[in-house]
């Protein structure tokens, strides 16, 4: 944290008064004395920065000096060893989750068909709904009481932690273990979530395992895996395992990378892109071998349906052409895909805010709403088919094999007499990936009633939204892509003669525009979607929809995630600056007492700083007699500090190390090295005497000599800009003028968030930056001088 005046973590004045749902999930502390709060996962945790400034002491110096040649082959070769694992792991792990949820949730599908062809349709229910009440409480329950951070989808997090924030046990072994089991459980359960999301934290899981270095506690380390252990090496780590873990969702290699670079990513280089690249391929060779393994009936049902590409090769070559004429269909889609966009991200904000106020008040109640959103699911999932109507089987001859009605995951029959389907149980009833691949089918124009069509978009808009905030694992991916595909067959219905595209086309199209209204990407979405379906000839479809999908969306609020990571209070520093900060400079927002040390500082004093503040780094300024004036020696960070105090290496006397004192000697360079996430020593840790307290410490050697400064007077846009892309976790500010003291003050990530700024400066509240978005007010302004206008004329 930042080493000034309590000011970190200042919400505006008046939060406390407003509305409960219009709060922030958490507001922050109002001192930087503590870490900040956040939610991670389902659970308000402390908080603290990345930082990816190199330390340049005399440590540094002799290390860096002491590397051979060896040294460095070695570390490359671990690090492309790392990027193989992490391709393995991520390929075994996505493989097993698919072929679990393939199998229990198959069994279940094939139990309650059973059920309903001998007319046990009461019995058939209890089946149903309690294996998804049972399935979901398992998932809920083990993620609230054994990893409450492997809740949720787990991008928001994951971008948080690429943007430097931190968070306790967000990568660890057992939320990897939870996000896992949980996930499979959540899907299988019926409810309306993926498994894109929790593969892409899993994936990061994986690979910030690979970045801890081992473990000394179990004697699972070596020498070499400390190159590791600094938060540059992790982070790039977490970047591969994240493109492993989207690329195991749909088999899109390039679209990892993509998704990686355009969504969650905020420092990249061309040596990552090819490593994450390398990454992504094996994957992608892991899953092959393994659906050429279940291709030969060894997997259970896995490979019978639900594989995890949507083929929509067809052999009629007309089904997926498109001439000019087809151009306004194709508009269409997208801005009907950047409405429905823009209004399932507000109302998913709505929920979240109700379910946040749920969860806050127990384990219970947690259960509780699960419980309750698993139920409702199953009784629309198992009732509305009744409404809908049956409908002769399609002639053998015009479908495929694997389309024969009657197949496991492309007909039910339901209620249905023999030789006839309901089509919307033929959807409910089967796990999203199979009802995507129903709905992406070429050839299909009319297999579904425009009735079911529309039951079946309203119940998957309405459920999407409602299955999100449950405390178990679960991803917004895959019910976006369902539910766009959805209207986009609606809106293919309800064009008629008037558009030659075929449905299964127009499906595609229309989760593309629904991906582009939410999730506000572009160019990954857009290769994702060529490489599940494996069929290029969408391309300029597809980009045309989510470019209009994607403006037209940006107008009314922002994307999905960057709206949960507001909610969450996760301190995410964009990239670009505000038109405000231009207005200020670092000065304005820096304020003291500042905390600091001297070159050689009393070891009372340096425990009493760190009992007393919360800072975890001090400026160290030279004084006389080591200067003749004051004068910025450099930075030390907190956990140096309490290593030096642990080490006991004082000095009778204010003076420094004489010059024969060796520091290699006494200390390694892997002591200093950062511990994995969320773990950190404190200053209760340290014990010392009466004695000791009156000695000194020289703080020289351990000091960063360099460290980035600005002059008080730089605007703050430029300093963010600084910061962001530098990727520090302080920044000192220095004075102008040569008669002050050397340091003003340290900038934080929390110094560059609105809530901070606005908060000292109110009078800039007026031209904080704001996109051209549609306000509720101008809206109504607009409609009602609209009638007015129009009462008049008549």
């Amino acid at each position: 944290m930042a080493s000034t005046a309590p000011r970190e973590d200042i919400v505006m004045e008046d939060e406390e008064q407003r509305p409960p749902l219009t709060r922030a999930l958490l507001h922050r502390s109002a001192t930087n004395n503590i870490s900040q709060v956040a939610m991670v996962g389902s659970k308000a945790c402390p908080i603290e920065s990345l930082d990816y400034e190199i330390i340049e002491n005399d440590l540094f110096d002799q290390n860096w000096r002491a590397r051979a040649k060896a040294d460095q082959v070695r570390y490359v070769v671990l690090k492309w060893t790392f990027c193989f694992a992490i391709g393995i792991l991520t390929g075994v792990v996505g493989f097993l989750i698919n072929l679990a949820v393939e199998n229990v949730a198959g069994f279940k599908h094939a139990a309650v068909s059973t059920l309903m062809e001998s007319s046990s349709y009461w019995t058939a229910f209890l089946v149903f709904a309690g294996i998804n009440l049972a399935l979901l409480l398992f998932a809920s329950a083990i993620t609230a009481s054994i990893s409450p951070a492997a809740g949720g989808s787990g991008i928001p997090e994951v971008k948080a932690y690429l943007n430097g924030v931190d968070a306790p046990n967000i990568f660890s072994l057992k939320t990897l273990a939870v996000k896992v089991i949980g996930n499979i459980a959540a899907v299988s359960s019926s409810l309306h979530v993926g498994k894109a999301g929790p593969m892409v934290h899993t994936g990061a899981c994986i690979a910030a395992i690979f970045g801890q270095g081992g473990s000394r506690k179990y004697g699972l380390t070596c020498r070499w895996l400390r190159y590791f252990k600094n938060d540059r090496d992790r982070r790039d780590l977490v970047t591969m395992g994240a493109s492993a873990g989207m690329t195991a969702a749909f088999r899109a290699p390039v679209g990892g990378v993509l998704f990686a670079l355009e969504s969650l990513s905020s420092w990249w280089r061309s040596a990552l892109i090819w490593r994450s690249f390398f990454t992504t391929a094996v994957v992608a060779v892991v899953l092959r071998l393994f659906i050429d393994l279940c291709g030969t009936g060894r997997c259970g049902m896995f490979g019978e349906g639900g594989l995890i590409m949507y083929d929509v090769s067809t052999l009629l070559d007309d089904l997926m052409t498109y001439h000019l004429k087809d151009i306004p269909t194709v508009i269409l889609i997208g801005v009907i895909g950047a409405l429905l966009g823009g209004l399932y991200n507000f109302l998913m904000m709505k929920v979240l805010r109700v379910y946040n106020i749920i969860n806050e008040r127990g384990r219970v109640h947690k259960l509780l709403l699960a419980a309750a959103v698993s139920i409702l699911t199953s009784c629309c999932l198992f009732g509305l088919p009744w409404f809908a109507p049956c409908r002769a089987c399609p002639m053998a001859t015009t479908e495929p094999p694997n389309g024969a009605c009657g197949s496991l995951n492309r007909f039910r029959r339901f209620h249905c007499p023999p030789g006839h389907y309901n089509d919307l149980a033929s959807l409910f009833l089967n796990i999203n990936d199979d009802a995507i691949r129903n709905l992406y089918t070429t050839g299909t124009n009319d297999v579904y009633h425009p009735g079911s069509m529309l039951a079946f978009f309203v119940a998957s808009y309405a459920l999407g939204v409602l299955s999100y905030g449950v405390v178990a694992p679960s991803g917004l991916f895959v019910p976006i892509i369902l539910t766009g595909a959805t209207y986009g067959r609606l809106v293919a219905m309800l064009l008629g003669p008037s558009s030659d595209l075929d449905h299964g086309l127009v499906a595609i199209l229309g989760s593309a525009s629904f991906l582009g209204g939410t999730l506000r990407m572009t160019v990954s979405v857009c290769v994702i979607i060529v490489e599940l379906t494996n069929n290029l000839l969408l391309l300029p479809l597809v980009m045309l929809v989510l470019l209009i999908s994607k403006t037209i969306a940006d107008s009314f609020n922002s994307s999905i995630y960057d709206l949960i990571l507001q909610l969450k209070g996760l301190p995410h520093l964009d990239g670009h600056a505000e038109p405000y900060m231009r207005q200020l400079a670092v000065g304005d927002v820096v304020a003291g007492p500042l905390r600091s040390f001297n070159g050689v500082e009393k070891v009372g004093h340096v425990m009493h700083i760190l009992r007393t503040t919360g800072h975890h780094a001090f400026p160290v300024i030279d004084e006389p007699p080591f200067a003749t004036a004051p004068v910025l020696y450099g930075l030390v960070l907190r956990a140096h500090l309490l290593l030096l105090l642990k080490k006991r290496e004082f000095l009778p006397v204010q003076e420094r190390y004489p010059k024969e004192y060796s520091i290699e000697g006494r200390f390694e360079a892997q002591d200093f090295d950062k511990r994995g996430s969320g773990k950190q020593d404190t200053i209760d840790d340290v014990e010392l005497s009466a004695e000791e307290m009156e000695m000194y410490v020289d703080l020289h050697p351990f000091t960063n000599a360099s460290p980035y400064t600005v002059v008080e007077t730089m605007s703050l846009a430029k300093a963010l800009i600084l910061f962001r892309e530098v990727g520090l976790r302080h920044l000192l500010v220095v004075p102008k003028a040569c008669d002050r003291s050397p340091v003003v003050g340290i900038l934080t990530r929390h110094d560059f968030m609105p809530e901070h700024i606005l908060g000292l400066h109110p009078v800039l509240l007026g031209s904080r930056w704001k996109r051209l978005r549609w306000q509720k007010g101008a809206v109504t302004k607009y409609f009602r001088s609209l009638i007015v206008s129009l009462a008049n004329r008549s």
